[in-house]
């Protein structure tokens, strides 16, 4: 069995921001050709800190591909993005860290991926461990939870 290769964890904080060093990662694997199934840029927390961080994504996504270190690529954001204080950005990462579905449609969904996970991994959906949030669903699903 080959070991999978999972991006880091949206609560690995980049200069403060949740998802960004997970963001990095999966646009690396992304073009690596070891995560084509992932959601990717348009959707999702990728999204959602695009939008926070008012980046061009296929800039960035050019940008991480041209090379480079964590910190290099968060002095890439803070240079082209929308100027956030300290402040901004933890409310905003702990938001993320914390949002867990809002409506039906995202607890359809939520239960959806907890059943996927206890598919592939052979077990009934309650034999895994509680989940309130989208990051732990992810937590989960990458065998860190």
């Amino acid at each position: 069995m080959t070991q999978q290769t999972y991006p880091r964890s949206p609560k690995a904080l980049l200069g403060g921001i949740a998802h960004l060093g997970r963001f990095i990662d999966k646009i690396r694997l992304r073009h690596a050709g070891k995560i084509q199934d992932y959601n990717y840029i348009t959707v999702g927390f990728d999204k959602y800190l695009v939008d926070f961080l008012q980046i061009d994504p296929k800039s960035f996504e050019q940008r991480v591909l041209a090379g480079g270190t964590d910190e290099q690529l968060l002095a890439w954001v803070v240079l082209h993005g929308k100027p956030l204080t300290p402040e901004e950005i933890a409310q905003w990462s702990q938001g993320l860290l914390d949002s867990g579905p809002k409506d039906d449609a995202a607890r359809h969904r939520f239960q959806g991926r907890l059943q996927d996970i206890a598919t592939k991994r052979g077990v009934p959906v309650a034999s895994l461990p509680p989940v309130q949030t989208w990051v732990n669903v992810i937590e989960l699903d990458e065998e860190r939870l």
